[in-house]
């Protein structure tokens, strides 16, 4: 791997918090999305999870 010494300006250009963002703002939407499935899930009147392992959810 060969690297390249970047000059004050391109060191000044540098954002690193645009990733930390970026998985921010993915990980809010992922947690929003996955709290509206649920949600769902559980207010029907019929429903049922099955997860590996053997476990069944069932309601009515």
């Amino acid at each position: 791997m060969n690297g390249k010494l970047l000059s004050s300006i391109e060191k000044a250009q540098i954002r690193p918090g645009e990733a930390l963002t970026l998985t921010a703002v993915m990980a809010v939407l992922v947690i929003a999305v996955m709290a509206v499935v649920v949600y769902r899930l559980l207010k029907s009147s019929d429903g049922g999870v099955k997860l590996p392992g053997g476990w069944s959810f069932d309601w009515k």
